[in-house]
């Protein structure tokens, strides 16, 4: 079997349950607009798409964090967890809200970007540290809080938190782009 072969499929609509039916529609009435990725997956269990749904979107539309800086956590997560499909679907949305290009390339390839703003780089450093150690040191904390204050940081735990579960997801369901020109992982 191939590895990178999508392991579980989306339930049919044409065979939803009315509980999934349900979500589906309350998916399709948020903001997303549309039922895709771990949403899709997550169907097959409809009270935990209906629960993740309502996290997923506070984390994403509704949080403290400009859309940059939530951006910018959600594909250095995506990154950590080589969650590809994440990383598709954010890194056009965090270009598209500001984040500079070299920045991207470098989470991409595993480098640590240079930031020209205080408020990017400790949610850089501080996802970062999180994955990696799955924790940060009373120093990053400290300067994070400063930073972000303290709506802000609870905000980006949570989505770390929340797209870690995303990765998860996609990583144990091989969900990939379809266009494999897309795949920046390698």
């Amino acid at each position: 079997m191939d590895p990178k072969a999508l392991r579980l499929s989306p339930p049919d609509p044409a065979a939803y349950t009315p509980r999934q039916q349900e979500v589906h529609d309350m998916i399709v009435a948020s903001p997303r607009g549309r039922v895709v990725g771990p949403l899709a997956l997550w169907l097959n269990r409809p009270e935990l798409a209906a629960g993740a749904t309502a996290l997923g979107t506070y984390l994403r539309y509704n949080t403290a964090l400009s859309p940059l800086l939530s951006e910018l956590a959600i594909i250095t997560t995506a990154r950590c967890w080589n969650a590809e499909f994440e990383w598709f679907a954010h890194k056009k949305l965090a270009l598209e809200a500001g984040l500079d290009p070299a920045i991207a390339d470098a989470i991409r390839d595993r480098q640590t970007p240079s930031f020209a703003d205080e408020e990017q780089e400790v949610v850089f450093l501080f996802t970062q540290a999180t994955m990696e150690q799955r924790r940060t040191d009373d120093a990053l904390y400290a300067r994070t809080l400063k930073a972000l204050g303290q709506d802000r940081l609870v905000d980006l735990v949570g989505l770390i938190g929340y797209y870690s579960f995303v990765s998860v997801t996609l990583n144990n369901f091989n969900v990939l782009p379809e266009n494999p020109a897309d795949r920046e992982f390698g």
